[in-house]
C-alpha cells in the first residue's frame, strides 16, 4: 500500500486526480476535499467497477486510518490505490477548502 503526505496529495489533485472519500455520508456532507467521490469503506466492493483502470486512486478519511485500510483492499484487488496520510483534518489544517453539502457517489 502506498501513501502520500498532504503537498503530493494536493499536488496530485490539482493535476485530476481520481479521490474517493472513505468515510461516511454524514462525515462527508460534512465536509471534503473538492472532487473526492464519497465510498464509505464499508461499500467500497460495490464500486470496484466505477474506478479508473490504469491510474492512481486516491483515497482519504478523516485521519489516514480507514484510508489506509480501503488502499490495502484496493491494492489486494489490483487497484493502484494510494492513501492521503492525514486525511481530510490534515488537509482542512493547513488551510485548504472544504466543500461542505449531499453526497456524490463513485457508484
Amino acid at each position: 500500500m502506498c501513501e502520500v503526505g498532504m503537498d503530493v496529495f494536493a499536488a496530485e489533485l490539482a493535476h485530476g486526480a481520481f479521490v474517493i472519500d472513505a468515510r461516511e455520508s454524514d462525515e462527508y456532507t460534512a465536509g471534503h476535499v473538492p472532487g473526492a467521490l464519497s465510498t464509505p469503506l464499508s461499500a467500497l466492493g460495490a464500486v470496484l467497477g466505477e474506478l479508473p483502470g490504469g491510474r492512481p486512486v486516491y483515497v482519504i478519511c478523516a485521519s489516514g486510518n480507514r484510508s489506509a485500510r480501503a488502499a490495502e483492499q484496493l491494492a489486494a484487488l489490483g487497484v493502484e490505490a494510494v492513501s492521503v496520510a492525514g486525511g481530510t483534518t490534515a488537509w482542512a489544517r493547513t488551510g485548504r477548502p472544504l466543500v461542505r453539502g449531499n453526497a456524490v457517489h463513485a457508484a
